[in-house]
């Protein structure tokens, strides 16, 4: 990926104060970055509160030092990944929310030293009546490289992997929440190319985990 187009989330009228709602202002700026052909996505030093941010092929989000993204409470606010009909997975859509998305996508990288902060959005309906969305989720997919970033606080798990190819995740800090790292494939669709490397778990749950990869 070529990082020569730099598209600022505050130029897009993202507010960065942690009570501002970003969510239009961040996809606006991944939209207009796509819309060009790709490049990065910039995160200046800020708060960033807002509900899913939709990955698009190409585009590479760049999380400042400084920079922290942050799970919204309002659960309407999240988006889902459909899983493949017949898995286990198909059967409760819901759970598949999260606060940054990326379906049927490629090429995408998350990086810098910034934060990604699911602020342990509480779900009543959730999962043991609690969990609310994934930090991260990369679903049917191929080429995504999430690196040096911190996790914390997932409402859910912090990255969640599913029937996914060449996912790389290196030197990432997870604290808190549930699980670290977790992938699902099913039994003619497992995940490959999963490398995980040089990452640090401070977790609630599994540090690593999943299934057919």
């Amino acid at each position: 990926m070529h990082h020569t187009r730099i598209i600022d989330v505050m130029a897009c009228g993202a507010a960065g104060d942690g009570s501002t709602l970003d969510t239009a202002a961040v996809n606006r700026a991944i939209e207009t970055c796509a819309s060009k052909g790709g490049g990065q996505v910039f995160f200046p030093p800020g708060h960033y509160l807002s509900g899913t941010v939709v990955l698009r092929s190409h585009v590479s989000l760049r999380l400042e030092a400084g920079a922290r993204l942050m799970g919204a409470p309002d659960l309407s606010l999240y988006q889902s990944y459909s899983a493949p009909a017949g898995t286990p997975e198909a059967k409760s859509p819901e759970w598949h929310r999260a606060l940054v998305l990326g379906v049927n996508v490629e090429d995408v990288s998350i990086v810098g030293e910034g934060v990604i902060d699911g602020q342990c959005v509480f779900d009543a309906h959730g999962e043991e009546h609690m969990r609310g969305p994934h930090a991260v989720l990369i679903g049917s997919s191929h080429d995504v490289s999430i690196r040096g970033i911190s996790l914390s606080d997932a409402a859910n798990y912090a990255i969640l992997i599913e029937f996914s190819d060449q996912i790389e995740v290196r030197d990432v800090k997870i604290c808190g929440g549930w699980d670290g790292v977790h992938f699902r494939g099913w039994l003619d669709r497992p995940c490959k190319g999963l490398s995980i490397i040089g990452c640090r778990f401070f977790t609630g749950d599994d540090a690593i985990a999943g299934r057919y990869a």
